[in-house]
């Protein structure tokens, strides 16, 4: 299952945000989404979910034409964790993470016993299980990001999309959720596209990197070709020092004060 990206273009009101962009998305791997703020990013995983329309190009899932794919099928194959996620209404956490359980239940029926043990499982396993009878507009800006991302696991789906899911996480639960993703990519039965802000995790977690700037693709490729103080400084325009350090056994990038050219 492939996603094929064709020079997409899309532009809110007063601002055009992707210009002729093309990629394609191969099975089976984690990419980070790097660039400048208003880049295109969260907008371009937008596009992917089908929460909007690129005004031209093609984005196709699966040799199909995104949309033409309807709206509970594409529910069963990407889930997505938003930039910012809002519900005001006094639903527990143990409820918003069942939500991700609805593209497997079918329609006027009730979770199933599954339903209830994948939930319980998930919440387990992002230690969010403490919070299950806590109304969501209760809990902290990263405890309730951790019950939305147990959601999008709780969906079971091939794609998962991480719009800087872990910008309100302490290092202890971005780490623990991260890995859980690229478990999933391991096994072979996941692809993850997350937006990321932080280039360290960013090389430690990410089998790829495609680095975006002003709508386009600047580059794209394997951790280890593509992220060069050279890309830094074309997307950046900072000094940056990139190496290999043995003990996250990945690339990682130093800066220095005054870096900012």
């Amino acid at each position: 299952m492939t996603y094929e990206i064709n020079n997409i273009t899309f532009s809110y009101p007063d601002k055009k945000v992707l210009d002729g962009l093309s990629l394609t998305i191969e099975r089976g791997k984690f990419y980070g989404f790097i660039g400048p703020n208003g880049c295109g990013k969260s907008t371009f995983l937008d596009l992917l979910a089908n929460h909007r329309r690129p005004d031209s190009g093609r984005i196709r899932l699966n040799d199909r034409d995104l949309a033409d794919i309807s709206k509970r099928e594409l529910s069963s194959l990407v889930a997505l964790v938003p930039q910012d996620f809002y519900i005001n209404f006094p639903f527990t956490a143990k409820e918003v993470v069942m939500m991700g359980r609805y593209p497997h239940i079918p329609r006027f029926s009730r979770p199933s016993a599954e339903d209830v043990r994948v939930v319980a499982e998930i919440m387990e396993k992002t230690g969010t299980l403490e919070f299950t009878d806590r109304y969501i507009t209760e809990l902290s800006g990263g405890e309730r990001q951790r019950v939305v991302i147990a959601r999008a696991i709780a969906q079971d789906t091939p794609y998962l999309f991480l719009d800087e899911a872990t910008s309100n996480l302490d290092i202890n639960h971005a780490l623990a959720l991260l890995n859980i993703a690229k478990q999933g990519t391991e096994k072979g039965d996941k692809t993850v596209l997350a937006v990321m802000q932080d280039i360290n995790l960013a090389a430690l977690f990410c089998d790829e990197l495609v680095f975006m700037d002003q709508g386009r693709v600047a580059g794209s490729g394997a951790v280890g070709d593509i992220l060069t103080p050279q890309m830094l400084f074309s997307v950046f325009n900072i000094d940056a020092k990139v190496y290999f350090e043995s003990y996250t056994d990945a690339n990682q990038v130093v800066f220095r004060r005054g870096a900012h050219v």
